[in-house]
């Protein structure tokens, strides 16, 4: 049987631009684990939560992480940063497959407001496929409403990925909605929380009957 292995990287990471931090994380990564196939990273990991760093896509951070696909022969999933969209501005996430293309694009449809004032609700589900299955994207908030997963995995989605950036008092509750929404939807569940200033770690992967595979500190 094959296996598609997937790393969230929980960093403690800055309200600035972290990006030679996370290429040095992200070479790391593969080298003691060379067999990964995908590296996730938590939302707003780039350059934190100022929408002063917010750019149209593509631009030149999108293609530094597709260099770093391409150089480590590895997907990438590099959290999420504001994009720029004439008067909008959305929390979006990249995906961006080994050959350092990128395959597709996701906008938040749930920005969790007031940390997210000014920022715009994205429309459109988005999954893609691996060569072992198929993979689900969303963002952080996104998980505490179950029809963002009942879409996802009636779209085939088999595994659900979720870069976040929680730093409030509910992470507790979450790892819960994480084991719920993999119960409920018979998939598995990555979310990949930031540590440190911004974020409260505890990043986990649950199993298909809700079993927790994995938990951060």
């Amino acid at each position: 049987m094959n296996h598609f292995s997937i790393a969230g990287v929980q960093l403690e990471l800055a309200n600035e631009d972290s990006l030679a931090t996370i290429a040095q994380y992200i070479a790391s990564t593969k080298k003691r684990y060379p067999w990964l196939d995908m590296i996730v990273l938590s939302e707003l990991a780039s350059f934190g939560i100022d929408k002063k760093y917010a750019e149209p896509l593509p631009n030149k951070t999108e293609d530094f992480y597709c260099q770093l696909a391409q150089e480590h022969d590895v997907w990438l999933i590099p959290g999420s940063l504001f994009e720029r969209d004439g008067e909008h501005i959305y929390n979006t996430t990249s995906i961006i497959n080994n050959k350092g293309e990128v395959v597709d694009r996701y906008r938040k449809i749930f920005p969790f407001y007031p940390y997210e004032q000014g920022v715009d609700s994205g429309s459109d589900f988005v999954v893609f496929d691996v060569p072992q299955g198929r993979i689900g994207v969303a963002i952080c908030y996104d998980l505490w409403f179950p029809e963002v997963a009942r879409a996802l995995t009636c779209l085939g989605a088999e595994v659900l990925i979720y870069p976040t950036l929680t730093g409030t008092i509910d992470r507790p509750q979450e790892l819960i909605l994480a084991q719920a929404t993999a119960i409920q939807n018979q998939c598995y569940v990555l979310a990949v929380n930031a540590a440190g200033p911004l974020g409260n770690g505890k990043s986990i992967a649950v199993g298909p009957q809700g079993d927790v595979m994995y938990q951060a500190g």
